[in-house]
């Protein structure tokens, strides 16, 4: 599961990983708990959440909702080291595909979303000698893609979001960075390939658009978001790794 070479790198700190039920949240669960650290999965329907770790309920568009959960996890647990912002959810077209209704439902998940919970861990984070936020953007905060529009207007304000948060909290302890994913082979991308017209031929898109020719695994995502909230990377805050097969930054000659 997304090997290091170091084990340990996140012993005895507790972290909560949202929508962390399935996809890249339970890889990334997954990989906090095998180096050490007491994971906590925030999900709005938690019930397939792995039973190695606590699982609660809560939808990341509800203030309320959330702050009961972060709440019951810091007392079960007596602290919180690491919030992993993962939950956000999809929308395909144009600025014209969506109302104002779906406009404001994606942006409240995926943007103030990650507000809510951080703001609600933060007195915990505060107390924590290794605290660390880490949000999942994507590759569409950097590069413009097609029928995307408001899904990339949503993972371009992460982007702005994690900038402005490892700003504020630098001096409190509390590092901020970010994970820019490709497209990854997860159960949201599955779905999205089925109701396609030709889902092998739509799969052979998705693969040959990124330059290392596949999908992201999750559990590649999983390693980079491990490497920005251990506390080895003490130095590392206000940035984002992208884990895209090279679609951000390379342009290869076609062979």
């Amino acid at each position: 599961m997304g090997g290091t070479g170091m084990t340990g790198q996140v012993e005895g700190l507790v972290a909560i990983v949202t929508g962390g039920a399935s996809g890249i949240g339970a890889a990334i669960a997954a990989l906090l708990h095998a180096q050490g650290a007491k994971v906590a999965v925030l999900d709005r329907d938690a019930t397939d959440a792995d039973t190695r770790f606590a699982a609660f309920t809560a939808d990341v568009s509800d203030r309320a909702s959330v702050h009961a959960a972060v709440d019951a996890i810091g007392e079960r647990f007596g602290r919180i080291d690491i919030v992993v912002n993962n939950a956000g959810i999809g929308a395909q077209g144009d600025v014209s595909a969506k109302d104002d209704d779906e406009w404001a439902r994606v942006l409240s998940i995926n943007v103030t979303g990650i507000a809510r919970v951080s703001a609600a861990a933060l007195p915990w984070l505060r107390r924590s000698p290794s605290a660390a936020i880490c949000n999942t953007a994507s590759i569409a905060s950097t590069t413009g893609l097609p029928q995307r529009a408001l899904y990339s207007a949503s993972k371009g304000a992460v982007s702005a979001l994690t900038r402005a948060m490892a700003a504020d909290h630098l001096r409190e302890g509390i590092r901020v960075n970010a994970v820019n994913p490709g497209t990854a082979d997860t159960p949201w991308v599955g779905r999205l390939l089925d109701s396609a017209a030709d889902p092998e031929a739509e799969r052979a898109a998705l693969n040959a658009r990124q330059p290392h020719g596949r999908l992201v695994s999750p559990d590649e995502v999983a390693g980079a978001v491990l490497y920005l909230v251990s506390p080895a990377s003490g130095s590392t805050t206000g940035t984002v790794i992208e884990v895209d097969g090279g679609m951000a930054r390379l342009r290869l000659r076609a062979e």
